[in-house]
């Protein structure tokens, strides 16, 4: 992990982004203070898979009866 002052950081920060890109992490530093960290963007979300819960949830014959009366009238 390299500490790069933020002047250099400046002047250098498309090549400093193409390092991060390959996986480096870089810390930005006020002098000889560090301020922050440059690290590669993790996607937090996955994506669905369909079928994932398969097996674990189910569904039962009464979810898809009609509702009684009442409560589709609090829906409204």
């Amino acid at each position: 992990m390299e500490i790069v002052t933020i002047r250099t950081a400046k002047t250098t920060l498309a090549q400093l982004l193409a390092r991060v890109e390959a996986g480096e992490e870089i810390v930005l530093a006020r002098g000889k203070v560090p301020i922050a960290k440059l690290v590669p963007f993790r996607s937090l979300t996955r994506g669905r898979r369909f079928g994932a819960l398969r097996g674990i949830v189910s569904v039962g014959p009464e979810f898809f009866s009609p509702c009684p009366r009442r409560k589709s009238a609090a829906w409204e």
